[in-house]
C-alpha cells in the first residue's frame, strides 16, 4: 500500500514538472496564469477527494465496528463445532414418556466427503457460486462494494456477492435476516473462519449443509449427496454433467428450481422450466470459466434432464397435526431461551418482528439438529380416541371444492373444501392440553384448527365478556332482570336467533341459557365503559384490537380477528378454576442431548374473576345443558357429570361452537368452512348446525370417556362459596321487593354475591288504579280529564316512566315490548295525543223504539252520551263506550246523541223525535261542551297516576318463581 502511494506521488511530481516546463516556454507564456490556476485547482480537488475518501472509509470502518461490537469472539473449536453442527435429530414424547417419533426435521441430509463428490459437480458449484473461492480470504471486497451500491441506489438488479465461506456462515452460525448488522457479522466471521479451516474443509462443509429444495417424497433436503440421491437416484460421485449443473443451480432459489412439489409430485412441464433454465445458466458459466469445452456445453444443452428425475415416493407422518404443533411450540420456547442467553428480554420478541424471526430461525435450526428430547402433555389414548371419533363423525356437512393457486407451480388447481373441525381438551387445574383435533385431513390443509385458526366465537363470548363481568361488577345476580327488546343503534339492528323474537324483561339465567343476543348487547352496553375486554386479555385472547374494547357487537363474538379454540376453551377453564386463569400448555419439559433439563413448564395463575362470580356463572351455564341450547349434547352423553357450558353461532352460521366443562376438564369444539361459507345448508341430511355441534361435542366427550373414564366423568361437583347466597328480589326491577311487587306475585329468589344483594326497595310500580279507553279498536291510557264512565278498569299495575327509561337505556326500544309474556302481559302501554277540538257530531235514526247513530268522524272518540230532551230538559239516559253497540231502546219523546273524545269534549247533540224527524243543535251554545255541563264524569286527579305509564295484567299462573338449585 505504501509503495503504491509513493508511486502515485512520483507521478504527480513528474506531471507537475512537465506542466511547469510548458507553462514557462515563450510560446505558452500567455497561458501560464490560466494553466497554473487550473492545475492548482485540480490539485486542491484531488486532495479534497482523497481526504473525503479517507474520511468516508473511516466512517465506514467505524460503522462496521459498531455493527459487530457485540459479536462474540469465537475460538477455533467453537467455530468448527457450529459449522459441523448437522448431526442429531430431536425426539418427541407423549405424556408418560411414550415415544412419538423424531422431530420432522423437514430436512434430510446424508453427510459426504469431498473425495466422494464428482469433480464436475465441484466445478459447477465453483463456477456458479464462487469463481475465485481458492483466491480470496473469505470475502471479495469488490462484490461487497457492488452489493452496497446496489442497496443504496435501490437497484432493481441485485447480483449478490456472498462467497461460499459467507454462505456457510449464514446457514450454520447466523440467519437469513436482512440487515446491515447481520451482513457485517457475516463478513467478520467469514474472514475469521478462513483462519480456522482449510479451503477444502470449507468447501466440504458447504456441500453438506446447503439446501437443495425437495426430493421425490416432498421432504426438504440439504447437502449434495442427499440431493443427488433424492432427485436423480444416484450418488454425488456418479453425477453426469447436466445432472451436476442442475443440482449446482438449485441453491439460488431452492423451491423454484427443485423438480418436486411439497407432496413429492413431479412438477408440470411449466413448473420444471425455471430449474432447466437455471441448469443452462450454470453450464454457460462453466464454459466461461474453462471447466468444460464448447462441445461438452452444446451436448449438455441438448440433454433431456427430465428423464433422470426419480419417480415420486410417498411418505406419511403418523401424527402430522401433533408433530407440527410440537415443533411450533418447541421453537417458540427455544427462541426465548436463546434470546435470554444473549441478554435480550424475551418480551421483545413479541414486539419486534425482525428480532422474532431471527431467533425463530435459530431455534428451528437448533431443535432439528440438537438431539433434544421434547416431552409433551398429550395423552396418547385420549388423542387416538378423539381423532378416531372425529374421523368417523357423519354429520359435518357438505364438502365443496375450491380453486387455489399452487405456490410452487403458480397454476390454478381444484381442492376439496370440507367442513373443518377444531377441538381441544384441557385439564383445568394444571392447564395441560390432554388432546386436540386439528382438522379433517392434514393432506387437505396443514392449518391446525384447534390452535391456529382465528374465528368469531359467537355467543360463547357472552359469559366471558358480558355476564361474567356484569356479575363481577355487581350489576346483576344469576336471575336479575335483563331486557330482550329490539333497538336501532346508529343503523345497527341486531336480532335474536329467532329474528322476530322479543321476550321483554327476562331473568339473566334464562337469557343466557337460550342465548338471547339482544339481552347480551344491552347488558354489555351498561358495562362497556369499564373495559371488560381487558379480562379477555388476561385470559389469553392474543389478537384483541382497539375496536374490540369499544364495539358493542363484541358482546356476541364479533371481534376483529377472532380467537382460537384453544384460547376460547382455556378462558372457560378459568370459571372451572374458581376464576384463576391457567395458561394452557403442551410442552412439559425439554432435555438436551446429555439429559439436562433446559426447559420445565411452570404455571403462573392469574386471578381474573372472583370465586363467587365463577360459581354463579357456572350455575347459570348448567342451565345451558339442562334445558338450553346444549341440552342435545347433554342427552347424548353416555355418563353424567356436573357440566356447564355455552354454545355459539357467528353471523350467517359461518361458525358453530360448544364449550363445556366439569370440575376436571374443559372441552371446546368448533365447526366451520375455511372459506367462511354458511353451515346453514343441507340441514335435511346433516341436521341444523346447532344440532351438529351438540352431537359432535358429545361424540368427542364420549370417546374421551371411553379412554379415560375416571378423568372425564368427574364425580366432583362445583362447590358454592360461602359468599354466594340466595336472595329475594323483585323480578321486574332486580331491586329489593316492595309490597306492590309482592302483591303482584313478582318476588323471585336466585344467586347473588353477598355484598351485591339488592337493598334499595323496588320503586318501579306506580298504582293499581289506572284505567284505559277504547279508540277505534285500540286500547290507550285514559287521561286525567277522561270521563270515567267511558274507561275500563285495568286489573293490574302501571310502571314508573323513569324505570321504563332506565330499563331501555340509551339504546331505546319499543316500551310495548318491554314486558313480555314470560313474566307479565301488557294490556295497555299506549298513550293518545288528543287534538284539543270537539269531536264531529253523529247522525241519529229511530226505528220503532230503537235509537241508533253513526260513528263520529273524529279519531279520538271514546264513547257517546244519549240524552232525553223531552220537554226542553236535558237528561243523560246512557253512556256507550266506543266499540260497543251504537243503539238503545227508548220510549216516546225527543232524544239526542253526542260524541265524547278522550279529553272529555262533546260534539254538538244530534236529535231525533219519535216520528223520526231529525233536528240539529237545539241546545244553547253555552251548553254544547260537556265540560261546561253539570254532569260528573267520576274521574279523579292523582298526581302519581298521570296517564303516562304502561298498564299490566298479572296472569294467575305467574307468581313467585321457585328457587333454582
Amino acid at each position: 500500500m505504501r509503495e503504491k502511494f509513493q508511486q502515485l506521488l512520483k507521478k504527480i511530481i513528474y506531471i507537475n514538472e512537465k506542466i511547469e516546463t510548458i507553462a514557462t516556454s515563450n510560446n505558452t507564456s500567455k497561458l501560464r496564469i490560466t494553466l497554473g490556476v487550473i492545475w492548482n485547482l485540480g490539485l486542491v480537488f484531488f486532495i479534497i477527494f482523497l481526504i473525503g475518501s479517507v474520511f468516508v472509509f473511516s466512517i465506514g470502518l467505524g460503522y462496521f465496528a459498531s455493527l459487530v461490537k457485540d459479536e462474540p469472539l469465537y475460538t477455533k473449536g467453537e467455530m468448527r463445532k457450529q459449522i459441523y453442527n448437522y448431526e442429531e435429530t430431536s425426539e418427541m414424547y407423549f405424556a408418560g414418556n411414550v415415544y412419538i417419533g423424531k422431530i420432522r426435521t423437514d430436512l434430510e441430509r446424508e453427510k459426504t466427503t469431498l473425495d466422494q463428490v464428482s469433480p464436475i459437480l465441484i466445478k459447477a458449484v465453483l463456477a456458479t457460486e464462487d469463481e475465485y473461492f481458492y483466491d480470496h480470504n473469505g470475502i471479495v471486497p469488490k462484490a461487497v462494494l457492488r452489493g452496497l451500491i446496489q442497496d443504496f441506489t435501490n437497484s432493481s438488479t441485485q447480483t449478490g456477492g456472498s462467497t461460499l465461506t459467507q454462505q456457510l456462515i449464514k446457514n450454520q452460525i447466523l440467519t437469513n435476516e436482512v440487515s446491515y448488522e447481520r451482513k457485517a457479522r457475516e463478513l467478520l466471521l467469514a474472514l475469521r473462519l478462513e483462519h480456522f479451516m482449510t479451503k477444502d474443509e470449507i468447501l466440504e462443509a458447504y456441500l453438506n449443509i446447503i439446501p437443495y429444495g425437495r426430493n421425490s417424497s416432498g421432504r426438504n433436503i440439504a447437502g449434495v449427496e442427499t440431493a443427488a440421491k433424492g432427485i436423480f437416484g444416484v450418488s454425488a460421485s456418479e453425477l453426469n454433467l447436466p445432472q451436476a449443473a442442475y443440482i449446482a443451480g438449485i441453491p439460488q432459489a431452492p423451491f423454484s428450481y427443485t423438480p418436486f412439489t411439497q407432496k413429492g409430485q413431479l412438477k408440470s412441464e411449466e413448473g420444471l422450466q425455471p430449474g432447466i433454465e437455471r441448469m443452462k445458466t450454470v453450464l454457460y458459466r462453466m464454459k466461461q470459466a474453462g471447466y468444460i469445452t464448447e462441445a461438452e456445453y452444446e451436448e449438455a444443452l441438448e440433454y433431456d434432464i427430465t428423464k433422470d428425475f426419480k419417480e415420486p415416493e410417498s411418505t406419511t407422518i403418523k401424527y402430522p397435526y401433533l408433530t407440527f404443533e410440537i415443533e411450533r411450540r418447541a421453537k417458540e420456547i427455544m427462541a426465548r431461551i436463546s434470546a435470554e442467553k444473549d441478554g435480550i428480554d424475551p418480551k421483545r420478541l413479541d414486539e419486534e418482528e425482525n428480532l422474532y424471526e431471527k431467533y425463530i430461525i435459530l431455534a428451528d435450526r437448533d431443535i432439528r439438529s440438537g438431539g433434544y428430547r421434547i416431552y409433551t402433555t398429550i395423552d396418547k389414548n385420549l388423542y387416538d380416541a378423539m381423532n378416531n371419533a372425529a374421523k368417523e363423525f357423519k354429520y359435518y356437512g357438505h364438502t365443496f371444492t375450491k380453486k387455489v393457486i399452487d405456490p410452487e407451480t403458480n397454476q390454478e388447481m381444484e381442492v376439496p373444501d370440507p367442513v373443518q373441525v377444531g377441538s381441544i381438551l384441557i385439564e383445568n387445574k394444571t392447564g395441560r392440553i390432554l388432546s386436540f383435533v386439528g382438522g379433517r385431513d392434514f393432506e387437505i390443509t396443514e392449518l391446525n384448527h384447534a390452535t391456529q385458526a382465528y374465528r368469531s366465537n359467537g355467543s360463547t363470548m357472552k359469559p366471558l365478556l358480558v355476564y361474567g363481568p356484569a356479575i363481577e361488577y355487581g350489576l346483576i345476580g344469576a336471575g336479575s332482570p335483563v331486557v330482550d327488546v329490539k333497538f336501532n343503534y346508529r343503523g345497527w339492528k341486531p336480532k335474536n336467533y329467532i329474528p322476530n323474537e322479543e321476550r321483554g324483561i327476562i331473568p339473566a339465567r334464562e337469557a343466557l341459557a337460550y342465548s338471547q343476543n339482544l339481552t347480551a348487547i344491552r347488558l354489555y352496553d351498561q358495562i362497556i365503559d369499564r373495559r371488560p375486554a381487558e379480562l379477555l386479555a388476561k385470559m389469553g385472547f392474543s389478537k384483541l384490537t382497539k375496536g374490540d374494547f369499544e364495539n358493542l357487537a363484541a358482546a356476541i363474538g364479533a371481534i376483529d380477528v377472532g380467537t382460537t379454540v384453544e384460547e376460547n376453551t382455556n378462558a372457560y377453564a378459568t370459571f372451572a378454576n374458581g376464576g384463576k386463569f391457567i395458561d394452557a400448555y403442551m410442552i412439559e419439559k425439554i432435555e438436551d442431548v446429555d439429559g439436562n433439563v433446559i426447559y420445565q413448564h411452570a404455571a403462573e395463575p392469574v386471578q381474573v374473576y372472583s370465586p363467587e362470580t365463577s360459581y354463579i356463572i357456572t350455575d347459570m351455564m348448567r342451565d345451558v345443558f339442562a334445558y338450553g341450547t346444549g341440552a342435545k349434547a347433554r342427552s347424548s352423553l353416555k355418563f353424567s357429570s356436573d357440566f356447564a357450558g355455552k354454545t355459539g353461532t357467528s353471523e350467517k352460521y359461518r361458525d358453530v361452537w360448544l364449550v363445556g366443562y366439569n370440575p376436571n376438564i374443559s372441552l371446546g369444539v368448533w365447526l366451520g368452512y375455511d372459506k367462511h361459507r354458511t353451515l346453514y345448508q343441507f340441514n335435511n341430511v346433516y341436521f341444523q348446525p346447532s344440532v351438529r355441534i351438540n352431537l359432535l361435542w358429545a361424540t368427542l366427550m364420549n370417546a374421551a370417556y371411553d379412554a379415560k373414564p375416571d378423568l372425564i366423568a368427574s364425580k366432583e361437583r362445583f362447590q358454592k362459596p360461602k359468599d354466594v347466597v340466595y336472595a329475594s328480589f323483585c323480578g321486574i326491577s332486580g331491586m329489593a321487593p316492595s309490597k306492590a311487587c309482592s302483591d303482584a306475585g313478582l318476588v323471585r329468589s336466585d344467586l347473588f354475591i353477598r355484598r351485591f344483594v339488592p337493598s334499595a326497595i323496588d320503586n318501579s310500580f306506580v298504582s293499581s288504579e289506572t284505567r284505559t279507553v277504547n279508540i277505534n279498536g285500540e286500547t290507550y291510557l285514559a287521561l286525567d280529564s277522561t270521563p270515567q264512565e267511558f274507561t275500563y278498569p285495568a286489573s293490574g299495575i302501571s310502571l314508573n316512566q323513569d324505570f321504563i327509561s332506565k330499563m331501555l337505556g340509551r339504546l331505546g326500544g319499543n316500551p310495548d315490548k318491554l314486558l313480555g309474556e314470560s313474566i307479565l302481559k301488557v294490556t295497555n302501554t299506549k298513550t293518545f295525543t288528543p287534538d284539543q277540538a270537539a269531536p264531529q257530531p253523529v247522525s241519529v235514526t229511530i226505528n220503532g223504539n230503537v235509537l241508533s247513530w253513526s260513528p263520529s268522524a273524529s279519531n279520538d272518540v271514546i264513547g257517546y252520551r244519549v240524552y232525553d230532551l223531552t220537554g226542553g230538559s236535558r237528561k243523560l239516559i246512557a253512556s256507550v263506550r266506543s266499540g260497543e253497540n251504537r243503539s238503545i231502546a227508548v220510549g216516546n219523546g225527543q232524544f239526542g246523541v253526542a260524541a265524547v273524545d278522550i279529553t272529555g269534549l262533546e260534539s254538538s247533540v244530534s236529535m231525533v223525535q219519535t216520528d223520526g224527524t231529525v233536528e240539529e243543535n237545539p241546545v244553547d251554545d253555552e251548553t254544547e261542551n260537556h265540560d261546561q255541563m253539570p254532569i260528573d264524569n267520576g274521574n279523579e286527579n292523582d298526581d302519581e297516576n298521570n296517564g303516562n305509564h304502561p298498564q299490566i295484567n298479572l296472569p294467575n299462573n305467574q307468581r313467585n318463581q321457585q328457587n333454582r338449585q
